[in-house]
Parts: C-alpha cells; structure tokens; sequence
C-alpha cells in the first residue's frame, strides 16, 4: 500500500472502529463496508466478518433474533480462523466475546449492555 493510502486505511479502519463501539451498528455497516471494498485475501474476509457482525447487531437491535444469530455465526465462522491477521485489534478477544454472545442467542438467554461486542486495539 502507498503511504497516503495506508494513512487514509487507517484513518477510515478508525471512524469504522469507533461507530462499531459506539453501537452505532448501521454505520459502522456501511464505514466497514468502504474499507471491505480496498482489501483482499484474509484481511478482507476479517473485514466482511466484522460486517456481518454489524449487521446482526443492527438486527438484535430491531428484535430479530433469528437474522441477528445467523449473521453473529457467518461473521464469527470468517473470523475466527484469522484472528492471526494483524489489522491492530484484539481478534481473539473480540471472537471469544462473540462465542459467548452466540452462546447465549442460541440458548435465548437474557442479554445485557456487557453482551455487546468491542473491537479492542492491541
């Protein structure tokens, strides 16, 4: 990548980051979804699992548990395999926190402000 195209990465990876932990969940959708669109191989199935992440959460939001649990699965199932891929966050982290929210959507267990995922920075 160029200088000046890292920077702007960076810059856009960041609002991105910021409107996923500020739950703002249909935002942080379409700013992931600029970054999916500039990056290939690994990084970009990590980006597309963040997405879909975005997106059941934008559906929990709205009370579909069903859309909400299958998109949590389809963006953890691209993640997870990853987590190695260096974009400067916790991918570990961040996939545990989505095992235990899956967890607890498939077995319709009551969910808290806690259960909502963050992407932490190394």
């Amino acid at each position: 990548m160029k200088e000046e195209s890292t920077k702007n990465f960076k810059e856009s990876f960041f609002i991105a980051l910021k409107l996923f932990n500020n739950h703002e969940w249909y935002e942080a959708h379409d700013a992931f979804e600029e970054i999916w669109n500039s990056v290939d191989g690994d990084e970009r199935q990590v980006i597309q699992g963040i997405l879909q992440v975005s997106v059941s959460q934008f559906h929990l939001s709205k009370g579909n548990f069903n859309g909400a649990t299958i998109l949590l699965g389809e963006g953890l199932g691209r993640i997870k395999p990853r987590t190695k891929i260096n974009l400067g966050i916790d991918l570990e982290n961040f996939c545990q926190c989505l095992e235990d929210l899956l967890r607890k959507l498939q077995y319709k267990e009551i969910l808290n402000e806690n259960d909502k995922p963050f992407l932490k920075l190394l």
